[in-house]
């Protein structure tokens, strides 16, 4: 998917909502545990009834990988059914990866050609070699961890150097510099919408995923005030509130309902900046 591909899906649905397939199996409605594929059965229902309000898709790697194969093989049949089905959708695979050269290669090939995700997760700690590798990969994004907003996310993320600048304000401009840059998305978690007006000023053209609005509490006016740019440049990640809106067997129905909600604020938003 182009980034003006994904403009125009956000300008047509006028939404940017994207939302996160998270599924943790102990809290799906207990019907689907009589199917032969619970875990897909969630997504594909999810899926169904949320899709006109929403741009993008995210599964978080790990909670496929903790039940081993068979639960590796609902991502790739969630993946599949969304390239399928709903091919104008932007899809993330949450995976959070990076290492060196070859390795690198590996994990983008894994995600981008095996499965055809539309981007991944990485981790920027071993710099341009270990992200370079995804960029090489054409019409596909990277998304890298930025401003987080876990609490450990203060560990080191807003340490500031002998200039004053902070580590995660270095990690932003220098990754500017690496090849195919134009191809980077960047993580800023949304409990923390004071930041986005410094973030604004070195990456004004990139998008943001920004995780933490919902049942961590985020602000979608304040992440709109300073994050919104001439292309919206923004996905809201919203998952537990979304898809754990109901354990019952209108478990789906209740994710729309909690889905049009945020995309109804969307809506109001995107109509006073595109008018």
């Amino acid at each position: 998917m182009t980034k003006k591909e994904l403009i125009h899906q956000i300008k047509a649905k006028k939404s940017f909502l994207c939302v996160g397939l998270d599924v943790d199996i102990d809290k799906i409605p207990p019907h689907l545990l009589d199917t032969e594929d619970p875990i897909f059965e969630f997504n594909k229902a999810i899926i169904d009834a949320t899709h006109d309000l929403v741009v993008a898709y995210k599964p978080n790697t790990a909670f496929y990988e903790a039940y081993g194969l068979k639960g590796w093989k609902s991502l790739v049949k969630t993946i599949d059914y969304l390239n399928k089905n709903y091919p104008s959708v932007f899809t993330i695979a949450d995976a959070k990866r990076g290492d060196i050269g070859n390795t690198s290669t590996r994990y983008a090939k894994a995600f981008f050609e095996d499965m055809e995700f539309d981007s991944v997760t990485v981790a920027p700690y071993m710099g341009s070699d270990s992200v370079e590798p995804f960029l090489a990969f054409e019409n596909k994004f990277t998304i890298m961890l930025a401003l987080t907003s876990n609490k450990g996310g203060l560990d080191f993320q807003v340490n500031e150097d002998k200039s004053g600048k902070t580590l995660y304000e270095n990690v932003l401009e220098t990754s500017l510099g690496w090849k195919n840059s134009e191809q980077l998305m960047y993580v800023v978690g949304a409990t923390r919408p004071e930041y986005f007006q410094k973030i604004r000023k070195i990456v004004p053209d990139h998008f943001l995923l920004v995780p933490g609005v919902g049942a961590q509490g985020g602000d979608l006016q304040g992440v709109c005030k300073f994050g919104l740019n001439r292309d919206i440049g923004l996905l809201i990640n919203s998952s537990r509130g979304i898809i754990y809106a109901s354990a019952e067997r209108d478990f789906a129905e209740k994710a729309r309902e909690k889905a049009t909600e945020l995309q109804s604020e969307m809506n109001i938003i995107l109509e006073e900046i595109l008018d």
